[in-house]
């Protein structure tokens, strides 16, 4: 399928028109006034390259990147929300850096891709294997792709339209199922009760599918096997979406009853890098739907003609490989070298560093919940059990408090407020390994002066 892009102005007036807009400025209009370029940068013409790389660079500098390491204007981070700070080992670095990944492209012909193709199956068995789930793709875009092709997997195999979303999957991620479903699918949402577990309704109807997060956006561990069980009383599938760290500590979400896994491979091995590439998780329990309706590659294990082991891309659903209208997926590629790097963290971490990570995270979070706890107006914003991200109530405006913490040098959270206006003003505190007893309590202190 070619691609249009407009360079006249009939072309233009010409879009506008189909899109129902009047001018060019009205495409950018969802974004902020204050983060828009209004009058173009200020470098005068004909300056040189290494003047325009100078004044570019002053502009990134400006930037204040999450970090505790070098750099004085780099923020300590308490902020996650699907984003975490993580330590990256230098091997898994060294490794996922190596060029035969880093240039490597879709391995079509698999005589000359054998390597790219089994560092891709032991990705997709660490997943399964992660996710209690029988089969895992080679990866999507991101968390927020994966959840829309577990909805449509979902409406395929069912036959039905109607999909449940908890208020507990990230804001950021229902956008993107509203905007990408919303056209296909009757996409309803389910409510947080007021501990911040689903409240999933008594009558949800016939629905393809109910998806959650567990843990869910408030940092709250979800009922996964109750929701399965509602899920399947009603005929449809549960879509659970899953943290790749929690899995160290909490069991795998197909033991729960759950029928897809999709979630974020970002923490394993993948810096913040001011928001990507990251890499979506998915994986499926087996049943006769799978081989139809998986989206993306699949990387099988087979045998070539003298009987040795090889691998080969599979029972391909690509809109290339098969009649666009028998697809449920327009899925083109995915993220080989973050679904590489992922597998080689995991690959490095064991079972047993896996465990010890989340704890590590758990112990952390738990240490500077009850600190902010003891200080007066901070309050829980959901009562329910956490494992390393939990959400607080402030007696100021949540916006105000993450500005004093800047100020102080702390990345200090994610607002809540505006997507969970029931909560009154609350923000979401995240603890990774990375953070010291040392840095907490600075924290801590900064968010008692900050609320003070």
């Amino acid at each position: 399928m070619g691609s249009f892009v407009p360079h006249t102005g009939a072309e233009i007036e010409a879009m506008l028109g189909f899109l129902g807009l009047e001018r060019l400025e009205d495409l950018f209009a969802h974004i902020p006034p204050a983060v828009r370029l209004a009058d173009g940068l200020a470098v005068e013409p004909g300056r040189s390259e290494a003047d325009v790389l100078e004044v570019l660079g002053g502009l990134a500098g400006r930037n204040r990147p999450a970090g505790s390491a070098a750099g004085a204007r780099q923020l300590i981070c308490f902020a996650g929300g699907g984003a975490y700070e993580h330590e990256i080992p230098s091997a898994v670095r060294a490794l996922a850096g190596r060029s035969e990944f880093v240039t490597s492209y879709t391995p079509y012909q698999p005589e000359l891709s054998q390597g790219v193709l089994q560092a891709l199956f032991e990705y997709q068995t660490m997943l399964c294997r992660l996710t209690g789930m029988d089969v895992a793709n080679a990866s999507l875009y991101d968390a927020a792709s994966a959840a829309v092709e577990g909805l449509n997997l979902a409406a395929a195999a069912t036959g039905r339209k109607l999909v449940w979303v908890s208020a507990g999957v990230r804001p950021a991620i229902r956008a993107v199922i509203r905007t990408l479903c919303g056209a296909r699918l009757d996409v309803r949402e389910a409510p947080l009760a007021a501990e911040g577990t689903t409240a999933w309704p008594e009558d949800l109807g016939e629905p393809a599918a109910l998806l959650l997060a567990h843990p869910n956006h408030l940092g709250v561990l979800e009922d996964v096997a109750g929701a399965a069980e509602r899920a399947h009383g009603a005929g449809g599938l549960l879509v659970a979406g899953a943290d790749p760290v929690a899995a160290g500590l909490l069991r795998p979400v197909g033991d729960l009853g759950a029928d897809v896994a999709v979630g974020e491979g970002q923490p394993l091995g993948t810096p913040l890098a001011f928001g990507g590439p990251y890499v979506g998780l998915f994986a499926v329990k087996q049943a006769p739907w799978v081989r139809r309706w998986l989206p993306g590659r699949l990387v099988g294990e087979a045998e070539d003609s003298e009987g040795r082991r090889a691998y080969v891309l599979t029972l391909s659903t690509r809109e290339q490989h098969i009649r666009r209208a028998g697809a449920s997926s327009n899925v083109c590629t995915n993220q080989t070298l973050i679904a590489v790097t992922t597998a080689i963290h995991l690959a490095w971490l064991g079972p047993h560093g896996l465990r010890e990570l989340a704890l590590r995270c758990a112990r952390g979070a738990r240490y500077t919940r009850e600190a902010l706890l003891r200080i007066p107006g901070v309050e829980p914003a959901a009562s329910a059990p956490t494992l390393y991200e939990f959400a607080l109530r402030t007696p100021r405006p949540a916006a105000e408090v993450l500005e004093k913490l800047a100020e102080e040098g702390f990345l200090g959270g994610l607002e809540l407020t505006a997507d969970y206006p029931e909560r009154g003003e609350a923000l979401l505190v995240t603890v990774t390994e990375t953070r010291t007893r040392a840095e907490i309590d600075a924290y801590v202190t900064a968010f008692e002066k900050a609320v003070a």
